[in-house]
């Protein structure tokens, strides 16, 4: 009988022993691994990995969707933008809404570490302290759109509110034809009026590919296509309409192919 009163209390005083010196058991995890809900992750780069890391890459870089390490982008990217992309998606495209509200997992303030951590692990401010940077979106400097212009032979509306589609198509030319072909279709980087690309791109991310480019993809920058000339902000606007057109020219071809009256011609 005592030496099992012995034996409790020699286990007893082992255990607060253990306890004490805050020793853990083979297989417990520490409190880095321990299992968190969604809501309560806070570390920037565990945020990035599982919601981003899938379409932008590892470390921000070399994923199907542009690189978000890239400094110039940063520059141009506002951060009402960045969270509004993150939280609500881009309608048209293949970027998900995140927020709770809209149906993701994460909270508003989760949306902000990301927002920010971008900013802290990767952006250069001091590059670009000098260079007058085009605005992020043309709403920003939004007039009253014009008149439907003819693009060739067909009737397309504006589609930007300060971009001329017919003007663009010389802008395209000169700045753009040399990689992508005169008519957009072809080069040696590609068609970029392709129906399947255009499905898949907003007009807001068309701008941002004009204006920052794809350093991964040795897309240059508005300042590298024509070497010493950067395109001025109209000529922006205009080749953005110029592509934006194809997208609604498309579109269109494609609602008169599924017209009853034109299949019962068929």
């Amino acid at each position: 009988m005592i030496a099992r009163s012995i034996g409790i209390a020699a286990a007893v005083g082992l255990a607060l022993l253990l306890a004490g010196c805050s020793a853990r058991l083979p297989g417990q995890p520490n409190e880095a691994e321990r299992w968190r809900a969604p809501a309560e992750i806070s570390d920037f780069n565990q945020l990035y990995t599982q919601n981003c890391a899938g379409c932008h890459g590892a470390g921000g870089k070399l994923g199907a969707a542009r690189s978000l390490n890239d400094p110039l982008y940063l520059a141009f990217v506002t951060d009402d933008a960045m969270r509004q992309a993150i939280a609500k998606g881009r309608a048209g495209t293949n970027m998900p809404a995140f927020s709770e509200p809209a149906g993701g997992h994460l909270t508003d303030q989760q949306i902000e570490l990301i927002v920010t951590g971008m900013r802290s692990h990767w952006s250069k401010p001091d590059d670009f302290k000098d260079v007058e940077l085009p605005r992020y979106s043309v709403d920003e400097t939004a007039t009253p759109s014009g008149p439907s212009t003819a693009i060739n032979g067909e009737i397309s509306a504006k589609t930007s509110q300060t971009g001329d589609a017919s003007r663009g198509g010389g802008t395209y030319k000169t700045y753009c034809a040399s990689c992508h072909g005169t008519n957009g279709d072809g080069g040696s980087a590609g068609s970029i009026v392709d129906p399947n690309f255009l499905s898949l791109v907003s007009d807001q991310g068309l701008r941002t590919t004009v204006v920052v480019g794809r350093a991964d993809m040795r897309k240059p920058d508005w300042r590298g296509n024509v070497p010493g000339h950067p395109m001025s902000a109209q000529e922006i606007d205009d080749v953005v309409a110029w592509l934006a057109a194809h997208r609604q020219r498309t579109t269109m071809t494609a609602s008169k192919v599924d017209h009853p009256a034109y299949l019962k011609m068929k």
